[in-house]
């Protein structure tokens, strides 16, 4: 869904596991009292404790700066917002074949739980959009995440972080610098690159350890020639360039393999995609106009329907002819 301001930029991600979190400046203080209580002596019986220093005392008399980057929590999300470039620094999903499927009921019969209906509505929180190249969000970036989606069927759980980058770009010079472009009153900034981090685990039980990946794509137009694996990069670079540690509570140096070595880390080819984009296109139909639209691209993209889209086709057409007669009878009653 795109930004109401940016008709061009797309929102990216949606669902995840919420983890609890202390504020950063409330978690550092409480750290640092801590740890300098545990460093002064008792005091002697009969003699009261030393008084803080003046200067620590008035250092903190109208409190520390706030960078608001403490993790926000929603249903089945969690992410922390950069509140200087308007976009947010990371966003945490977690996937299961559970939950694809409660998604895919959502589309077809709109039956739910408040608690998803929730979640669904709160993956469109402006603080959740990160201002994205429309045919990279259509395109790559868009079989990036299907593909996430795909590994359920492989893993019991798939945790996906992703978020906005600004890389330092090379002049003529040899010099490097980072420039970006903002948009919209508040000055979003757009991103040069975006990431994911990808992590799965194949069963609660399973004596397999987790996979890993991380990829970094620029936020540009991506043609159907390159491949994930095109884009891969190690999760240490990736920490060097977001500023981020990505699933710290992991050893990356042994409890992990190389997702792409143990996966396929395949995206969808051109025919496949485009199929899958004409069925949506079919499954959404509201008219027979629409319904024939949908039909004609793939024609022009020089693709035959194969059975599953004719079914499909068949079916929405039926629904449609059935449904235009009712609304004619409706609207001469009315």
């Amino acid at each position: 869904a795109a930004m109401a301001a940016l008709p061009r930029h797309r929102r990216f991600l949606g669902g995840f596991v919420c983890g609890a979190a202390a504020g950063a400046v409330a978690s550092c203080w409480a750290t640092w009292r801590l740890l300098r209580s545990q460093s002064q002596p008792e005091p002697s019986p009969g003699r009261a404790p030393a008084e803080e220093p003046i200067e620590e005392a008035l250092l903190e008399r109208y409190g520390f700066p706030e960078a608001g980057t403490e993790t926000r929590c929603y249903t089945n999300h969690a992410l922390s917002y950069d509140q200087a470039k308007r976009v947010p620094r990371w966003v945490i999903e977690h996937l299961s074949k559970q939950k694809m499927l409660a998604h895919e009921c959502f589309s077809e019969i709109i039956l739910f739980s408040f608690s998803v209906q929730r979640a669904m509505a709160e993956t469109f929180y402006l603080s959740n959009i990160v201002p994205q190249n429309y045919e990279n969000n259509a395109g790559f970036w868009n079989r990036m995440e299907m593909y996430c989606r795909e590994l359920t069927e492989r893993f019991e759980d798939v945790w996906v972080v992703s978020g906005p980058l600004t890389l330092p770009q090379t002049s003529g010079d040899g010099k490097k610098s980072v420039t970006y472009q903002v948009i919209g009153k508040d000055d979003v900034a757009v991103p040069s690159h975006l990431y994911k981090v990808i992590l799965a685990r194949r069963s609660r039980t399973s004596p397999e350890p987790l996979v890993l990946g991380a990829f970094v794509v620029p936020n540009d137009p991506i043609g159907f020639s390159h491949q994930l694996t095109d884009f891969q990069v190690s999760v240490q670079d990736l920490e060097r360039m977001s500023g981020l540690v990505f699933f710290p509570q992991v050893d990356k140096t042994k409890d992990v393999k190389n997702i792409c070595e143990v996966d396929s880390c395949k995206l969808m080819g051109f025919k496949e995609f485009t199929l899958y984009v004409a069925a949506r296109k079919v499954r959404s139909a509201r008219t027979l106009r629409r319904l024939e639209k949908a039909m004609a691209e793939l024609q022009e993209a020089g693709i035959e329907p194969d059975e599953y889209l004719l079914k499909l086709y068949k079916k929405k057409e039926e629904e449609l002819l059935q449904e235009k007669p009712a609304a004619a009878r409706e609207g001469r009653a009315g």
